[in-house]
């Protein structure tokens, strides 16, 4: 639970980071945008079928404001909104999986410059959730998918606008939504949810938008090229009601920048865990050492950038494992921030084919090539 807690402090502190490079509080308009989810679970393990008995629907209130556009990452996003989403779940299934209460910080991007009807938004949205119905030994055995009430949740949308009025949109579009602890207490395969979004924007307007002399251009990508590594730790659970053990990984990184807003990425990753060091053991009778003791990995991986805040997606493939308990492939999503004398502060959820494994919370340097 303190992994947990360090979780929910580091969303917060992002949310925050966001908020202050932003001029966010120089718009005088609010936004205020129910929506409405119609979504089916993704049965990734044949034995979460069983939880499966509707369609589960969720409904949002979110709370934003537009981008000033006093700040470089804001021009080059096409001016996107940011907000808070309070976000309520019901699974359809009330015995076993209950429901879902979330609330997280979002922004939503415009993805064409042109304010057209065609204009696809992309929202990214990381937070908090809690489940009211989490696997339980004595009163709730069957749910296999869920060990928390806790959870991290992650949320991503893409939608159009339609005018409806000078103040008023409506939002048709589809969605994308995860719940997952971690395996930092088991069981843990996860929800993942997709479907049918829809939301009406509503624009409550303020005073006369302050005008725009500078704009701010301090996040600009130091180089085209750089190298990025980090090291991060992590807790995970073995099983049900066991002992939690740690993880540790070192990455190693080269990243080109398109733009700003986009990175790109090839490198390796190098994982020491204590699961798998037992994984090892049962299988060869004895503990694993020097280089048996860890897990290599190359990957390959896409960052979306909002200022110095960072989005990765990465996947890679174990190149190096004397046993193998999960996968060969490795996954991650999660954000980084990119300070301007080269530190990261790194999050990540890595996962096994859907499968979480475990947070990572860790630091890291960027050394800048050909800087400009």
């Amino acid at each position: 639970m303190k992994t947990l807690r360090a979780f929910v402090l580091s969303a917060l502190l992002c949310s925050f980071s966001v908020r202050a490079q932003n001029g966010l509080t120089g718009h005088p308009e609010w936004i205020i945008k129910p929506a409405v989810d119609q979504t089916f679970i993704m049965v990734h393990r044949a034995n979460l079928a069983h939880l499966v008995q509707g369609y589960p629907t969720a409904l949002e209130l979110n709370v934003a404001k537009p981008t000033l556009g006093n700040k470089l990452w804001q021009v080059e996003n096409n001016l996107p909104y940011l907000g808070l989403t309070f976000l309520y779940m019901d699974f359809k299934n009330s015995k076993e999986l209950g429901h879902a209460y979330s609330i997280a910080p979002y922004i939503e991007i415009p993805l064409r410059q042109e304010e057209k009807i065609s204009r696809l938004y992309l929202r990214l949205c990381w937070g908090l959730t809690f489940l009211d119905k989490p696997f339980d030994v004595q009163s709730n055995h069957k749910n296999v998918a869920i060990g928390s009430g806790p959870n991290a949740f992650v949320q991503f949308k893409w939608f159009w606008q339609i005018p409806l009025g000078k103040q008023l949109r409506f939002e048709p579009g589809f969605t994308f939504m995860h719940c997952s602890n971690g395996r930092m207490e088991n069981p843990n395969l996860g929800l993942n949810m997709m479907g049918l979004s829809a939301a009406l924007h509503i624009q409550i307007p303020g005073r006369s938008k302050p005008v725009v002399d500078k704009v701010d251009s301090s996040t600009r990508a130091k180089s085209r090229w750089e190298v990025m590594s980090f090291a991060a730790l992590g807790l995970n659970q073995r099983s049900m009601g066991g002992e939690h053990y740690g993880t540790f990984v070192y990455s190693a990184a080269l990243q080109r920048n398109i733009r700003n807003t986009h990175k790109f990425s090839f490198g390796t990753d190098l994982f020491l865990d204590a699961n798998y060091a037992l994984d090892y053991q049962n299988q060869f009778g004895a503990m694993p050492t020097g280089l048996d003791q860890w897990r290599i990995s190359l990957r390959a991986g896409y960052s979306y950038n909002v200022g110095r805040l960072s989005f990765p997606i990465e996947i890679g493939y174990y190149v190096f494992q004397k046993t193998n308990p999960d996968a060969m492939l490795v996954s991650r999503i999660g954000f980084r921030y990119y300070c301007a004398n080269g530190l990261v502060a790194h999050f990540g959820l890595r996962t096994h084919f859907a499968v979480a494994y475990n947070f990572e919370f860790g630091l890291g340097y960027r050394i800048f090539i050909h800087a400009r």
